[in-house]
């Protein structure tokens, strides 16, 4: 049975051409447009092809011409089949025939057996330079306007990106501001320093603690995130010791482990591990690491961090969890703004995407690198097998 790829951007044309050669026994693939037909032509290499002229993208001179310079269709009929192309220009880019519309549903299915059985119709000689030289012409004013409406698109995307980045400058400080005396407040009447609160007062405020200090994160997070864009991120460098800096962030997260009844093993050095660099900004950006771990291990499952001393007068901290890991398909996406594994609106995880964005900008004021390794590392004696993420820092930032 004989294959045949349709291109033809009218749904009607195409059920019409279908329905004739179907009759006739014949396999029909649609394509609607120059592009798809490309495509669909060098994937399933037809036994023939109909070309419309007047299709989107490209129009079907320019995919005869592509179609042409394609080996593994060296031999297959293209035909043109328009109301409004011209005979001598199809047949000088390389159709091998040329039907008028409205075709002829009487002789249609014939006159396509009659191509699949090696007829080709004729230019006339004289023909076929002027109308390549006419049809280059026109593919070359078609690139122009291409070029022009890329040109156009990327400047609108660069003004819409400055315009995105603007905003969350904006709307960050608009949140930031009123936030300072709501945290301020709500300590204060936590530490009793506004009056006595009864104990379901106390049960509320804590619950208003927990929920003003998460937005305040994620207040934090936008501001970082226009900083990492406009590379205005700035350190504050001072001495400052990394194991405890590293003891401090796992204290911080061991409610949340708790509460989920997942197991910590922890790999630390027993003494001080003195550093020079912006201790808070790194604090932030270990945070974000062991936030994920906490989100995306089950519960009852492992959490293993490590700090280590590496070659090059360098530190390391590796974060692993037990949970699922980062598909390998989605590997390279992950330290990307606002790119999450699961970004629709029923996922399973909260948070924007921007943690792993800012802690690797943020290694990277350490001279760093923050990586995804492979499954299988050892932390404290235990194997972890989900996302495994290495931090190595300068012990010395220059900012």
């Amino acid at each position: 049975m004989a294959r045949i790829l349709h291109i033809e951007d009218d749904a009607t044309n195409r059920l019409l051409v279908r329905k004739l050669l179907a009759a006739q026994g014949f396999e029909v693939i649609d394509a609607i447009d120059g592009l798809e037909g490309i495509r669909l032509a060098c994937a399933r290499r037809p036994d023939l092809i109909l070309v419309d002229i007047n299709i989107p993208h490209l129009d079907g001179y320019e995919v005869t011409l592509r179609l042409r310079g394609e080996p593994s269709l060296v031999g297959v009929p293209i035909v043109a089949i328009t109301a409004e192309g011209d005979r001598d220009t199809s047949l000088a880019v390389g159709c091998d025939g040329f039907l008028q519309k409205p075709i002829d549903a009487r002789t249609f299915a014939r006159t396509i057996a009659g191509y699949l059985g090696g007829h080709r119709e004729l230019q006339r000689p004289d023909a076929s330079g002027e109308h390549l030289r006419q049809q280059s012409q026109r593919i070359v004013a078609h690139l122009e306007e291409k070029i022009a409406e890329l040109s156009a698109a990327n400047a609108r995307l660069v003004e819409l990106d400055r315009a995105r980045t603007t905003f969350y400058r904006n709307i960050s400080h608009e949140l930031a501001t009123p936030m300072t005396p709501i945290v301020g407040y709500v300590k204060m009447l936590l530490d009793g320093e506004l009056g006595p609160t009864t104990r379901a007062q106390d049960k509320a405020l804590r619950s208003m603690d927990d929920c003003v200090r998460r937005l305040r994160g994620v207040i934090d997070n936008l501001l970082d995130v226009t900083g990492l864009e406009t590379g205005k991120m700035r350190f504050v460098l001072r001495d400052y010791d990394l194991n405890e800096l590293v003891r401090r962030q796992l204290d911080a997260i061991g409610p949340a482990v708790e509460a989920r009844k997942q197991i910590l093993t922890r790999e630390l050095p027993p003494g001080p591990l003195p550093a020079h660099g912006d201790a808070e900004r790194l604090g932030r950006a270990l945070a974000q690491l062991l936030d994920n771990a906490v989100k995306f291990t089950p519960d009852e499952g492992r959490i293993g961090v490590g700090l280590r001393v590496a070659p090059g007068d360098r530190h390391e901290i590796v974060v692993a969890d037990s949970g699922p890991g980062v598909p390998p398909e989605q590997s390279s996406r992950i330290f990307e703004p606002f790119f999450q594994v699961d970004g629709s609106p029923t996922r399973l995880h909260g948070g924007v995407g921007v943690g792993l964005a800012i802690a690797r900008r943020i290694v990277q004021g350490f001279q760093g690198e923050i990586q995804l390794q492979e499954p299988g590392q050892r932390i404290g004696g235990v194997v972890f097998e989900g996302a495994i993420f290495s931090m190595r820092i300068a012990r010395r930032a220059a900012g």
